[in-house]
């Protein structure tokens, strides 16, 4: 059985621009790259590790987004834009490294590539849909929603098909599950179980084997988006 390998959206061009303009950093595990209400005047590309964004709800609870490999470009998508602060944060989840662009360089840099300023956009552009469908499932489903909405964006990011199920080839624990949804972990027992006891899901040490996707999307009325907009990464 092999594993689901994420290819980076970014251009071999665009990557080789990037490292050029930017300087590589160690980040640890459980450090933050930035934090909400900070400057915006940075740009990430992962080159190892994972680095999971997210945000904080007013009571102080986690929303987690997205969860971010070697290839992915973090930060706020507003080039050209000034005064511009992080409306979410950067949490390392993975020890690794990133490059470290400062935002005035490279739109100066940019501006001189138009070819590779048009799929910079692109991609600022995809990364901004993403978040934005991510809130859309949150408002719309409620907990149940949510949670089926996540274990899809899962089996896109991270499904490795078997006969007709789907293994997710990640290890998430259920707090983290509802950091996803949103919500608290007692709910996501709750619902978990229930699909374990309609054999919608199976869980083996971690691991989610999803028997019938298209009961979850049902459940949601899934839209069907794009992969590139139903994904966690």
């Amino acid at each position: 059985m092999k594993s689901k390998v994420k290819t980076s959206e970014v251009s071999t061009d665009l990557q080789k621009l990037l490292h050029k303009e930017g300087n590589p950093l160690s980040i640890k595990k459980d450090t933050f790259l930035f934090n909400e209400g900070e400057p915006a005047s940075r740009l990430f590309m992962v080159t190892s590790g994972k680095v999971q964004i997210g945000k904080l709800s007013p009571d102080g609870k986690e929303l987690a987004l997205r969860i971010c490999h070697a290839g992915d470009i973090i930060g706020e998508v507003n080039l050209y834009s000034e005064e511009v602060k992080y409306i979410l944060h950067a949490k390392v989840l993975e020890d690794g490294e990133v490059i470290v662009l400062d935002k005035a360089k490279l739109e100066e840099s940019l501006l001189q590539e138009k070819e590779l300023t048009i799929e910079f956009m692109k991609l600022m552009n995809n990364s901004y849909r993403r978040d934005q469908t991510r809130f859309r499932d949150l408002v719309l489903f409620g907990k149940k929603g949510a949670l089926y909405s996540t274990l899809i964006r899962l089996s896109n990011s991270y499904g490795v098909k078997t006969n007709q199920d789907i293994y997710l080839d990640i290890s998430l624990t259920n707090q983290q599950l509802a950091n996803f949804c949103g919500t608290t972990r007692e709910s996501v027992n709750r619902l978990l179980n229930e699909l374990k006891r309609n054999s919608v899901i199976s869980m083996d040490k971690g691991h989610i084997t999803i028997h019938d996707l298209n009961f979850l999307k049902s459940e949601i009325n899934c839209e069907d988006c794009p992969i590139v907009l139903c994904t966690i990464h």
